[in-house]
């Protein structure tokens, strides 16, 4: 026979759900409020003042718990309730987009506005690490989609609804167990990122060592006056700072010591706007080159012309390094060109770096430029103007290399390379272990 859909908000179990299997589960499933309880306890701010209290500003789609800055506490009027270490907040409006999370053991004092429901688990029924995981899980925000009342982004969730969610409630030594399970292999995946992380330290160190470069020094915690009008564009507490120690740092290289303008062509890139439609040409994003590894994808067409092809072309070899950015450790970060990109050419937020020497390998002056010294030497010339950071080429001509024999440019930029491979597989091995940890929990809970 065919069935009837007696009530309009229970279309969603009829329908097919996003991610591994809907909601159909092998546990049993029971009503989210037989395990968690919604709690009201107003806070009497005369008696608990804003100051003593750690009052939510929002829940990140991610789950991140955000609190009010002293700033932003002051004046506030609306009523306050109070929520405990362990207890579940979620968003009125955004829990189906992940605003939802379990408050920390770390957090105390936590007050939260009539837009943040607060519901208590039930030890005896619920693991909390448990919860944590079932609250990510794709099937759970699939079902809270379901329930939202409106038609927009910032539809509204009823409390009652949410209660009433059936959720899979495995038997608790089962839940336990699957949380253990789950935490082994990401303990075991966080092992392998410190492993790769240590990796990668041990061979950068060698790497400055063979240069006979000297690791830069901590920025020191203190008040630095300027002395001098011209740097004034240099007004960042920490470009002072740096600009400040590298007058004082030295190194003990023996090899030559070439300014990168005396070795290398630097060209600023193409400043027309894009072009709306499809052409032959492209233009990198600065996004291709921010981080420090070239990315072509990142790409939009603009106006073909021979100038510009001329101008701002592409070849193996080169180096793009971001001109300008809203964090200085992207500023003057370098990205090597690996093959010639005919239909490609570079923004004005990029300075293209072209060896005109053959005594240096763009490898090599990738890896030296990208190295913790020399990145001490570029940050501490940026500029800073409204809100943004910026190098310019003149900069970047000034600055000195290290140009050893071309035998040990191989030899040691090989070494970092192979380092850096290494690494990469135990990230690879680690980013693995979590996927597949995830994917048996959710196939123990889920059908």
């Amino acid at each position: 026979m065919i069935g009837q859909i007696q009530r309009w908000k229970d279309l969603w179990q009829w329908l097919p759900t996003e991610g591994d299997g809907g909601l159909s589960s092998m546990s049993d499933t029971v009503p989210i409020g037989d395990f968690l309880t919604r709690v009201v306890v107003p806070i009497d701010k005369a008696r608990f003042p804003l100051d003593g209290l750690n009052v939510i500003e929002k829940i990140t789609f991610g789950g991140e718990l955000k609190i009010r800055t002293p700033e932003k506490k002051r004046g506030y009027k609306g009523p306050l309730f109070r929520a405990n270490t362990g207890d579940l907040l979620i968003s009125k409006i955004r829990v189906a987009q992940g605003s939802l999370c379990i408050v920390p053991s770390a957090l105390d004092h936590v007050a939260v506005s009539n837009e943040y429901p607060v519901y208590r688990p039930d030890d005896s029924m619920v693991n909390p690490g448990f919860l944590s995981l079932l609250l990510r899980s794709a099937q759970f925000q699939c079902a809270l989609r379901s329930l939202r009342s409106g038609n927009t982004t910032k539809a509204r969730l009823r409390p009652e609804d949410f209660e009433a969610l059936p959720m899979p409630l495995p038997e608790p030594e089962n839940q336990r167990r699957l949380v253990a399970a789950y935490q082994n292999a990401v303990a075991k995946a966080a092992k392998l990122e410190a492993q790769a992380q240590q990796i990668e330290r041990d061979a950068q160190r060698e790497f400055e060592a063979a240069l006979g470069l000297t690791p830069p020094p901590n920025l020191p915690k203190r008040p630095f006056q300027i002395a001098r009008f011209r740097d004034i564009e240099r007004w960042s507490h920490e470009g002072i700072l740096q600009d400040a120690i590298n007058r004082t740092v030295r190194h003990e290289s023996t090899f030559d010591q070439p300014t990168l303008g005396e070795v290398a062509q630097i060209t600023h890139g193409c400043s027309h706007p894009p072009s709306a439609k499809p052409t032959g040409l492209e233009i990198l994003r600065i996004r291709a080159v921010a981080r420090g590894d070239f990315h072509p994808e990142e790409r939009k067409s603009i106006r073909d012309t021979p100038e510009l092809r001329a101008r701002f072309d592409l070849r193996e070899g080169d180096i793009l390094m971001c001109r300008t950015n809203g964090t200085l450790a992207y500023v003057g970060m370098a990205a090597l060109v690996l093959e010639d990109t005919p239909n490609l050419i570079f923004p004005d937020k990029v300075i293209r770096v072209r060896l005109t020497t053959p005594a240096l390998l763009p490898d090599f002056l990738w890896t030296l430029l990208k190295s913790p010294y020399m990145r001490m030497k570029i940050e501490a010339n940026a500029r800073t103007a409204v809100g943004n950071y910026a190098i310019g080429s003149s900069d970047l001509a000034a600055l000195e290399v290290i140009a050893p024999p071309l035998e040990v440019q191989k030899r040691i930029a090989g070494a970092l390379r192979t380092a850096r491979d290494s690494a990469a597989a135990k990230r690879k091995q680690a980013a693995a272990l979590r996927a597949a940890a995830w994917n048996d929990f959710i196939a123990a809970v889920f059908a």
